[in-house]
């Protein structure tokens, strides 16, 4: 996650807890101006301007006098602008948020995102269908505004608007600070956007500290070992973002822990699922666990028929050598040979034909009717649906994105909803794939884009 450091003190949308900075050397009106602050002006500086596709522009410079910042500024056709300081290495990575991450443009409590209409919890989801993730709104969410701020009681602090040159990011939120809020607003010029429009932060019932959980809460949720959750020690990436630190460690709310539980799942699930075990006691993708197993005996009953005919005299006149566990080893490198994406058999190409396969069916279907919602799907062929059966046995982890490609090219091309697509892929594997009806319900409760499952898509 993305943190940023101070306000700028033109902002019309502050951050709790953080300073605010004087920022009159912005051209606030000039995004223009703001990208040439930096771009191109010195080793080190960067900037940068793009206009939003539904109105407004973004703008990003490097401080050129306090070089490890930068200004981040949005400017909203209809909900004003946000201006902050950020660490200058998040320049890039705020500036895709902002233009593509589909992820509104205000965020609080550790990815809580605003789109100008409703708060959403952190993006977890995939969803390959669309290629983004799934929103998911708050429940109960209620929208704090700077007015709603300062309208409790003051306390006796003396605030201070702090100036570039010399700025440290803190450690630790500021406190009293409603007191710098309070400052903030006696700056305000006339014309300014209202309080009672300048959005400061969200309650909601699943925001409360006291139900937040801790790792072995996060764990309890996944229906994980603890030792098998990622380590925060180690990074946060495969962590969802916390909503708050304390001296103990990251705190998650509930919906926050079970999205990601949910994308766990969805990840690692497939592969789990689709598992089994080697004569060697590992576990490995059922497909080579079966090649294995077959190429084994292949060799095995090979080597008896040497050793009967007396054709290979390594293994007459008093060998010892066990056949079975010969033929594993001699076996186990060509099984493997066969599973990995070469030449042998390029999985990549196999996919590539299975999500071709499909939609040529479904170019069919589309070309019978004139309206994608009427459409009546038919069935997958028997001979695709096998090589589905084969890829997801030796590829299980990319059994979703297989789905999901397969539900966004359907989207794309024929303007079918993705919902009627998972419903296909649900009823061509139950009439013809191999796996049993249960592993196959488990399996697309787990790979399918959400948007493939809930009823009415998106």
């Amino acid at each position: 996650m993305i943190q940023p450091v101070a306000n700028g003190l033109r902002t019309d949308h502050p951050i709790p807890g953080l300073p605010f900075i004087n920022d009159e050397r912005l051209p606030l009106d000039n995004p223009d101006a703001i990208e040439r602050t930096g771009r191109n002006q010195g080793e080190g500086l960067w900037g940068r301007t793009d206009r939003l596709r539904g109105g407004g522009w973004v703008a990003f410079t490097t401080e050129t006098k306090n070089r490890d910042y930068a200004w981040a500024v949005h400017q909203h056709p209809e909900h004003g602008r946000t201006v902050l300081l950020i660490h200058d290495r998040d320049m890039s990575s705020l500036h895709h948020n902002w233009m593509y991450g589909g992820n509104g443009f205000l965020y609080r409590h550790g990815g809580y995102w605003w789109d100008g209409t409703c708060w959403y919890r952190p993006q977890q989801i995939v969803d390959h269908a669309y290629e983004s993730y799934e929103a998911r709104a708050v429940a109960d969410a209620v929208t704090i505004t700077a007015i709603d701020v300062l309208a409790r009681p003051a306390m006796s602090h003396t605030a201070r608007v702090a100036k570039i040159a010399d700025f440290t990011a803190l450690e630790e939120p500021l406190p009293h600070w409603r007191e710098h809020l309070a400052l903030w607003a006696s700056h305000r010029k006339p014309g300014s956007r209202p309080l009672d429009q300048c959005i400061v932060d969200l309650q909601a019932p699943e925001l409360d500290p006291a139900c937040f959980v801790d790792r072995a809460g996060l764990a309890q949720i996944a229906e994980l070992e603890l030792k098998d959750l990622p380590d925060p020690k180690h990074g946060r990436k495969d962590l969802p973002p916390p909503q708050a630190e304390t001296a103990e460690g990251p705190r998650w709310s509930r919906p926050v822990a079970r999205d990601w539980a949910e994308q766990y799942h969805r990840t690692h699930g497939p592969k789990k699922l689709l598992s089994a075990t080697t004569t060697f006691g590992t576990d490995q993708p059922r497909g080579l666990v079966d090649d294995h197993n077959r190429l084994t005996k292949i060799i095995a009953d090979s080597l008896q028929d040497a050793e009967d005919g007396k054709k290979n005299r390594l293994f007459t006149r008093g060998s010892s050598t066990n056949h079975e566990e010969l033929a594993a080893h001699l076996a186990w490198w060509p099984a493997v040979a066969i599973n990995d994406d070469t030449d042998f058999i390029p999985l990549t190409a196999v996919r590539t034909t299975i999500v071709e396969a499909v939609l040529g069916g479904l170019a069919r279907d589309a070309k019978d009717t004139d309206d994608s919602k009427d459409v009546i799907l038919g069935d997958i062929r028997r001979d695709v649906v096998r090589l589905i059966d084969w890829y997801i046995l030796r590829e299980p982890q990319l059994a979703p994105a297989l789905f999901g490609e397969i539900c966004l090219d359907a989207r794309l091309r024929f303007g079918f909803d993705p919902k009627d697509v998972g419903d296909l892929l649900r009823r061509s594997l139950h009439l013809d794939s191999g796996l049993d009806r249960q592993t196959i319900k488990a399996l697309l409760d787990l790979a399918l884009p959400p948007s493939a499952r809930s009823t009415g898509g998106r």
